[in-house]
């Protein structure tokens, strides 16, 4: 697989994101439904957003790799959430944290929702290739 990226305005360097990405010759890809805040048993997991937050990251990254892919290999982020005011005041660094660790340089869409199923807070969806 060969992945490009374009970011042509300086601003782009401080976003954790890309304008756009390239994916040439993947060996697969992975559509990711919605990932939130579900335990095991698929039972809602109440917390502030960052507690999500951490327990989605963990959904997915599982998600991910039980499909034999790789979260460095993200390439299309979707984050919705019910408060993008409360995203960037508590959850930044953690979200932040977690593109760094695996190098992620992904297109992404930050959308503020009304409401989210079960009462959650912030739910994440991810395409991902190898």
């Amino acid at each position: 697989m060969e992945k490009n990226t374009t970011d042509p305005w300086e601003w782009g360097k401080y976003s954790n994101s890309v304008q756009a990405v390239e994916i040439k010759q993947p060996a697969g890809t992975l559509y990711c439904s919605g990932q939130v805040a579900m335990d095991a048993n698929g039972q809602p997991v109440a917390g502030e957003m960052n507690t999500q937050l951490e327990l989605t990251i963990s959904n997915l990254e599982q998600l991910i790799t039980e499909a034999g892919y790789e979260p460095s290999g993200i390439v299309r982020l979707n984050v919705y959430t019910t408060s993008t005011q409360e995203f960037f005041s508590t959850c930044v660094q953690t979200y932040q944290s977690w593109i760094a660790k695996h190098g992620i340089k992904q297109a992404t869409t930050l959308l503020e929702v009304k409401g989210l199923f079960g009462g959650f807070t912030i739910e994440l969806e991810a395409t991902v290739v190898k």
